[in-house]
């Protein structure tokens, strides 16, 4: 059996289903799980009717807002206790305290926007628990972020299906391809946005305190503590 007829028979089987959902969940607090491959394959294939996409797209989005959820609740356990042991006039007690001024005000844009960020999400939903954004809040925007990841990550690869329905492989390339042109145009605005903010600052490399690019840095740093427990 070669590679395209195990990748037929693994998407036209229902435990597919299962699988992406479980990845998606694995992928929210350990993110070297490949969920965005998982949900573009399988988008790939619905082109040509199985899987089922509106099921692919909702057991994505699904599975990515279960892994949120534990990711921000392990910020709020272990996060919430490396806080309070920071020194009050320390430069990490201050990272977290922008992030926390961030987060209050614009939580919502910071949420959705890191979900498309590989690494991002996970440094973002720790720092949410950590810092002890309100759940309910969390779980309105993350069901927002969760569910336009899951519609278009499933949509690449449909739409890379649909382009070479007769070479599903070659779809497959084309909605990895296009997903990792969209993460590369995120990531090189984000670095434009930040030096520019520095510079305006006159602190090259450091973006101002309570702004996105701030924010992310701080984000950062709490998870690295959260994982070094």
């Amino acid at each position: 059996m070669d590679l395209l007829d195990l990748l037929h028979d693994t998407m036209s089987s229902p435990w597919v289903y299962l699988a992406i959902f479980a990845i998606a969940v694995l992928d929210g607090f350990f993110p070297v799980v490949p969920s965005e491959t998982a949900v573009i394959t399988a988008g790939v294939f619905a082109a040509s009717g199985a899987p089922y996409l509106p099921a692919v797209i909702l057991v994505a989005a699904a599975g990515a807002l279960a892994g949120d959820h534990i990711s921000y609740a392990i910020g709020r356990g272990g996060g919430t206790r490396l806080l309070d042991r920071l020194p009050p006039d320390g430069r990490r007690r201050a990272a977290i305290d922008r992030a926390s001024r961030g987060i209050a005000t614009r939580g919502g844009l910071i949420l959705t926007v890191a979900r498309y960020i590989p690494g991002g999400r996970t440094a973002v939903t720790l720092t949410m628990g950590a810092v002890r954004y309100p759940r309910r809040r969390f779980l309105a925007f993350d069901a927002l972020a969760a569910s336009s990841w899951g519609l278009y990550s499933a949509l690449v690869g449909y739409v890379g299906g649909l382009a070479f329905e007769q070479d599903p492989l070659r779809g497959l390339l084309l909605g990895l391809g296009l997903a990792l042109t969209v993460t590369a145009v995120v990531e090189v605005v984000r670095w434009l946005r930040n030096r520019r903010r520095a510079a305006r600052a006159g602190e090259p490399g450091a973006a101002r305190a309570g702004e996105p690019g701030s924010d992310a840095v701080s984000a950062g740093a709490v998870s690295r503590q959260v994982d070094a427990r």
